[in-house]
């Protein structure tokens, strides 16, 4: 059986989720966050030497990063191609999509977000009571100069992809709409999407889906899903 070591409030809920969609047994293994830091625990170091999840292990072998085990998963067990486009002589339009959008979500659109998050947490964070003016403006400026710029391109960008109420790879669902929805998640949990009509549609449309919602129930509460 496949065993997921899943980490709360993570990217590794969607490995969740598309083995549900996929209708395969698999077992849970949930790893909490330290309350203190929020970082992962140091037990997720004897599964992967990162120390960090989601990890799959499959008949002994362990893989990690939540792209790569989406792609894994497609490839090994969705042999009739409900969740991805079919492998052609020659490259489809949907195959370059899908391709470019399960690549897409980690490598550009998570960076700004993360630093945003990040960001935020050194201007709350406990200092001297002098030095917080200084951090507190330089993270402001670094904020409105550079990261915040950076993400409402990529929202933007996002939102032109779905014009149309299609899927990221076109009309039809699949695994790259499990990969994106976590950048997606995360944008409406921490900055809102009031303006990205798009974008909403689409949260919508994966919270309505069956297997979205038993992941749920298997992954524990997912405060990047409500907000």
């Amino acid at each position: 059986m496949l065993t997921v070591h899943h980490l709360e409030n993570s990217r590794s809920q969607r490995v969740l989720w598309l083995l549900e969609e996929l209708a395969l047994p698999y077992r849970v293994v949930l790893h909490k966050r330290d309350p203190r830091t929020l970082l992962a625990p140091e037990a997720l170091r004897a599964v992967h030497p990162l120390g960090k999840a989601p990890v799959l292990v499959d008949e002994g072998q362990a893989l990690a990063e939540s792209g790569a085990i989406l792609e894994y998963l497609v490839e090994r067990y969705d042999t009739g191609h409900d969740f991805s486009p079919p492998q052609e002589p020659t490259l489809s339009e949907e195959r370059l999509l899908y391709r470019y959008w399960m690549h897409y979500a980690e490598g550009s659109a998570m960076p700004p977000m993360l630093l945003t998050l990040v960001l935020r947490r050194i201007r709350n964070a406990p200092m001297p009571f002098f030095a917080r003016p200084i951090a507190r403006a330089l993270v402001d400026r670094t904020l409105s100069a550079f990261v915040s710029p950076q993400v409402r391109l990529h929202l933007d960008w996002m939102e032109q992809a779905l014009d149309g109420g299609g899927w990221f790879a076109g009309e039809r669902f699949t695994a790259a709409d499990i990969q994106m929805s976590f950048p997606i998640e995360a944008a409406a949990a921490r900055a809102g999407l009031d303006s990205y009509p798009n974008l909403r549609g689409f949260l919508e449309r994966i919270h309505a889906r069956p297997a979205y919602q038993r992941a749920l129930e298997q992954g524990g509460p997912f405060s990047v899903a409500t907000g």
